[in-house]
């Protein structure tokens, strides 16, 4: 009788594969750590550097009443915070901040809108007109300042094709405080609609042409296709101007800078960064408008946060 000798079972190569992942995880996971960190270690260097450091810096300013002309500093903790809350010409930027923002948000989506369902088309015209509604948005703000300054000057281009028209006492525009808001809202809606027209544009072009000729079958007119198939597919391109027109209102101070200095009068039209840029170098109080600017920044956070909230629920209902 025979013995048989039974050899031990040896592992698969399946089994050897796997078991070599597992012993290799640890040292695959490093790789991947050590090649994330290479790539991402510099964009994260420069946005520690020059976003984040700024903001920790201020929010400490903010809790001190800081002033280079009258060291040291003292510690003053929510003081600079609860004196705001009280203090009426913040109260008053705020409330000019706040209308400036609602007329820049709103004025250029609605014309950038239409101006781009005008411009929807082929041919060397509309694509001429596309880079003239866009050059605006290119030029330097200072720039668009100075030149819209001369044009609605008491003796400006303006009001002399005003008076051309039958016009014998045309406003101040830039010197009454009934206008000098609105137009300088008026400025930065011309400035940003090339944006939005151009936003609204890649929206329209993104539009499936069966779905415009699928409702076209069903019967419905021009109104009613815009309003079922076109309008719904652009809310992702109402979200980005939108955000975009909000921030970039909020945080206006070039163009009052250099159209108005906060004038007509007293703070006609100082917004919340004109305010902070005032009080902390003209007025060398920088604990308080560190405070104005952390304060400026949560409004700032929490209005974009509403917004998007809003807008992309309605992107998801799509």
């Amino acid at each position: 009788m025979s013995t048989s000798t039974r050899s031990p079972v040896e592992p698969s190569p399946a089994r050897e594969h796997a078991g070599g992942r597992r012993r290799r995880r640890p040292g695959a996971l490093l790789a991947r750590i050590s090649h994330f960190s290479g790539f991402a270690a510099p964009g994260i260097l420069v946005y520690a550097c020059f976003v984040l450091a700024p903001i920790v810096i201020s929010v400490g300013y903010s809790l001190t009443n800081a002033n280079p002309f009258n060291p040291p500093y003292r510690w003053v903790g929510l003081r600079n915070y609860t004196m705001l809350l009280q203090d009426e010409e913040f109260l008053h930027s705020l409330w000019v901040t706040t209308v400036l923002t609602l007329i820049v948000v709103i004025v250029p989506n609605v014309l950038g809108l239409l101006v781009a369902l005008l411009l929807d088309r082929r041919g060397r015209f509309y694509n001429a007109m596309r880079s003239v509604f866009f050059t605006p948005v290119i030029l330097s703000s200072v720039v668009v300042s100075v030149i819209w300054t001369r044009l609605l000057d008491a003796d400006g281009l303006v009001n002399k094709a005003l008076r051309a028209l039958g016009f014998e006492d045309p406003p101040a525009w830039l010197s009454d405080p009934d206008f000098a808001l609105y137009a300088v809202a008026s400025i930065l809606c011309w400035q940003m609609l090339g944006f939005c027209v151009v936003v609204y544009l890649a929206g329209l072009q993104g539009v499936p042409v069966e779905l415009q000729e699928a409702a076209a079958l069903d019967g419905a007119g021009p109104v009613r296709r815009f309003r079922a198939v076109t309008w719904p597919l652009l809310a992702p391109a109402l979200t980005i101007n939108t955000v975009v027109l909000l921030i970039s209102a909020f945080k206006t101070y070039d163009y009052i800078r250099v159209i108005t200095n906060g004038g007509p009068g007293s703070g006609t039209t100082a917004t919340i960064a004109f305010d902070v840029l005032q009080t902390g170098f003209d007025g060398n109080h920088v604990g308080y408008a560190s405070a104005m600017a952390v304060l400026m920044l949560v409004i700032v956070c929490a209005a974009t946060g509403v917004a998007l909230r809003i807008l992309r629920r309605r992107e998801i209902d799509l």
